[in-house]
């Protein structure tokens, strides 16, 4: 208790020096923490996108490889094998997978319901595939009017569609929902069933096959739509998203599996997974013009910014630490040799030298439990100004890489092509209990790199020698 009260007394002694090295250690430690702050945020959120970037992963041609005219050239016009549905069914099967995204579509004609903007279309397209096919017998070409799709949900997640009130989402095969306007225009409702067909060519010696499936579907619900009802400029029935009649994955493979069109997303255990479950596919029959990868463009420009955010952190806290650390040692063993008397007489007197080194130490921890009280409340109000500043620096950088080469994603397996990824503009900075132990921690190792020196220092003089040389 004598050498904690002692060490008290002695800071007051001292002040001049004190406050010097008091101020080196808060700037170190009010450094340490906006940077700490920073860093262990981004952290976090480098992992949630690395996670969902780096886990997803995307099947399509290999640009590369397939505009590669001596490649054509040396396969001597062999075509690319197409990658049948049914494979990307069995690729969802693999044990690297955490989760697979199967959606699926066919176009269908209605047996004795009519698509919306039917009667307004010509039918030109139609007329050319029937008249170009011709028809077999009584059986003729089924002309798509409207889209069967199984597994798609995802507007209803997001409040885009939503289903009326007494409705069902499909449970078992062969029950399907349809739009609103498709049901007033048939005059259909909740229970009743509707006839679906699609149309299969064929060649068999020469001469063309069609052959018609047939499907009957049970209604079990009825949905209002907002999504946009043509999403391109082409206005045919079949691409009005009023058509959609909506079923389960398997109703559309087991009837139509020759015929559907797959949209496939695959999201990997983790992303070191990736060469295994390519290696897979690949054993499966994937042609090697496809390529498989992960959104590498779509991470780093989303997260691109906040990890160079991090760098510079990380840097300017171990730079601010060795220039803290090495000051404080000067200092220290300054201050030592300015107290030599003083340690001469307590060693005089009988005192241990590792209760006087244990002195000195009780005197750095004091100073250092004040800065970093001070420390945590100043970086914890400096470091949300100082992320923003440091991350809109950043983003300018991207933004600048952004325009020699947009990053756009393209149509994948199918699927619609998507908006571009707008970079994070903020980080939310807060102090959280790691935070705190760990400026806890490097404000201890402050203090005891600091107290090193002087134990160092003092260990090494005999109080009979530094009495004799005082003057």
């Amino acid at each position: 208790m004598y050498i904690f009260v002692n060490a008290l007394k002695n800071i007051g002694r001292n002040k001049g020096r004190n406050i010097l090295m008091g101020i080196i250690i808060l700037i170190t430690i009010t450094v340490s923490i906006v940077s700490l702050c920073i860093n262990n945020t981004t952290n976090s959120i480098i992992d949630d996108y690395k996670s969902r970037f780096g886990s997803e992963v995307t099947i399509a041609p290999d640009m590369t490889k397939v505009m590669s005219m001596s490649d054509i050239l040396s396969r001597k016009g062999t075509k690319i094998k197409q990658t049948t549905p049914q494979q990307y069914l069995d690729f969802a099967k693999s044990q690297y997978l955490k989760e697979a995204v199967i959606t699926a579509s066919a176009g269908v004609a209605g047996d004795g319901i009519k698509a919306v903007d039917e009667d307004e279309n010509s039918n030109v397209m139609g007329g050319v595939i029937i008249s170009s096919i011709g028809s077999t017998k009584d059986k003729e070409y089924a002309t798509p009017t409207m889209s069967l799709v199984g597994n798609q949900w995802d507007e209803f997640e997001k409040g885009y569609r939503k289903l009326a009130d007494g409705g069902e989402m499909p449970q078992k095969d062969n029950e399907c929902i349809i739009s609103k306007e498709l049901a007033d225009l048939n005059n259909l409702k909740v229970g009743d069933k509707i006839k679906l067909k699609s149309s299969i060519i064929s060649i068999e010696n020469s001469e063309q096959k069609i052959k018609n499936i047939n499907v009957e579907l049970t209604i079990t619900g009825i949905f209002f739509d907002t999504t946009e009802e043509y999403p391109t400029q082409i206005k045919i029935p079949s691409l009005n998203r009023r058509n959609e009649i909506l079923t389960t994955l398997d109703t559309l493979t087991k009837n139509f599996n020759n015929l559907i069109k797959v949209n496939a997303k695959y999201y990997l255990k983790h992303p070191s997974m990736l060469k295994d479950f390519e290696a897979e596919l690949r054993a499966q029959g994937l042609d090697e013009f496809y390529l498989v990868s992960t959104d590498e463009a779509g991470y780093q420009k989303v997260v691109g910014p906040v990890e160079g955010l991090k760098k510079i952190s990380l840097t300017f806290m171990i730079i601010v630490l060795i220039f803290g650390a090495v000051t404080l040692m000067i200092l220290s063993s300054i201050a030592v040799r300015e107290r030599k008397y003083e340690i001469g007489v307590l060693r005089a007197m009988g005192m241990k030298k590792k209760k006087v080194a244990l002195g000195f130490w009780f005197e750095m921890l004091i100073i250092t439990a004040f800065c970093l009280i001070i420390g945590v409340l100043i970086g914890s109000v400096a470091a949300q100004p100082v992320s923003d500043a440091l991350l809109s620096d950043q983003i300018e950088n991207a933004k600048m890489a952004a325009q020699q080469g947009g990053v756009l994603r393209g149509i994948l397996l199918g699927g619609t092509v998507e908006k571009e990824l707008a970079p994070l503009e903020q980080v939310d900075v807060s102090v959280g209990i790691d935070t705190i132990i760990e400026i806890v921690v490097i404000a201890l190792f402050l203090a005891s790199i600091a107290s090193v020196v002087a134990i160092a220092k003092i260990t090494n003089y005999e109080p009979i020698k530094i009495l004799m040389e005082r003057d």
